[in-house]
């Protein structure tokens, strides 16, 4: 597939690729328009010999059907599905700045002020809280769950804005074949103890995982990860486990994150509704907390280390 491909087959010109991944290729693109219109998009492109796969096609396909309707500001928007002859491609919302993944690695292993790892968490849990709640045209809930929050799958903007992007895991009810009991999708180090053995997920899944990415964000490390180990010892772990909030937070954070750790499903939160409202309560009760505009002068910070890495 060329830039040219993209010119003659859609509405589309590449302009330069930004990821690259096992189900396909993330690009910089511009919509093209009447009178010389022109839109900043992202294109995630199935890989062509991925298309002809209906497992690999229904999970991409499935992804833009479930998250087309998905209108909130922390989750990443999508604007189109289509098909070439190249294959499938989905056109989203551009972000401009990183991953939490990039956002992590930059920081060498460090932990990250507790304040702003509790904001950047509230925000996923009311985008959680927003995709669980969702309901189809006759009022029935989608049952969605995103079954792989993960620092990939998270992008922070220049501006400080986080966005839940990548629901090409995600199940729900009447929409996609979950295949739970199956197979296991997602990333082994932060999926709830329940998903990685093959059982039936649901919201309080999502705020396991999402538990681990604030781990991480407030010790700089995953848990569930020793390096040098493999996948087998990653998922022992995993299954046997029983984290503790690490030390620092205040007895309501530490309570909240432990709640969140709990192998136990029904030992969690019960929403993502509740997670954000703890979150929020914890770092606002005073009057005043971080905002968009704290975690933009941090990225703003960032970017000499991102320059010259």
């Amino acid at each position: 597939m060329t830039p040219q491909d993209f010119v003659q087959e859609t509405r589309y010109r590449v302009l330069r690729e930004l990821a690259s991944g096992g189900m396909g290729k993330v690009y910089e693109a511009l919509q093209l328009g009447a009178d010389g219109f022109s839109k900043r998009v992202a294109l995630k492109v199935l890989h062509p010999w991925l298309s002809e796969s209906s497992e690999f096609a229904q999970m991409f396909v499935g992804e833009a059907r479930l998250v087309a309707n998905l209108i909130h500001p922390n989750i990443v928007q999508i604007y189109q599905l289509g098909r070439a002859d190249f294959g499938a491609y989905i056109a989203m919302e551009l972000i401009e700045g990183m991953s939490l993944r990039q956002f992590l690695d930059l920081h060498s292993g460090k932990a990250l002020p507790v304040e702003l790892a509790t904001f950047i968490v509230s925000r996923l849990a009311r985008a959680l809280e927003y995709a669980h709640e969702r309901a189809d045209e006759q009022g029935q809930p989608l049952g969605l769950v995103h079954r792989d929050v993960s620092p990939n799958n998270i992008l922070i903007s220049s501006e400080g804005e986080v966005k839940l992007a990548d629901f090409g895991v995600a199940k729900a009810a009447h929409y996609l074949e979950s295949q739970e009991g199956e197979q296991v999708y997602g990333r082994v180090e932060y999926m709830a103890p329940e998903q990685a053995s093959c059982q039936v997920t649901d919201g309080r899944s999502d705020l396991f995982s999402l538990g681990v990415v604030y781990y991480e964000l407030l010790t700089g490390k995953n848990p569930f990860l020793v390096e040098g180990e493999g996948l087998s010892e990653t998922l022992t772990r995993l299954l046997t486990t029983r984290l503790s909030s690490p030390p620092g937070l205040t007895p309501m954070l530490a309570a909240t994150l432990d709640r969140c750790l709990a192998p136990d499903p029904s030992e969690r939160l019960e929403s993502a509704g509740k997670l954000g409202y703890e979150l929020e309560y914890a770092i606002y009760h005073k009057g005043y907390g971080p905002t968009i505009q704290t975690l933009a002068r941090h990225m703003r910070d960032l970017e000499p280390l991102r320059r010259s890495a």
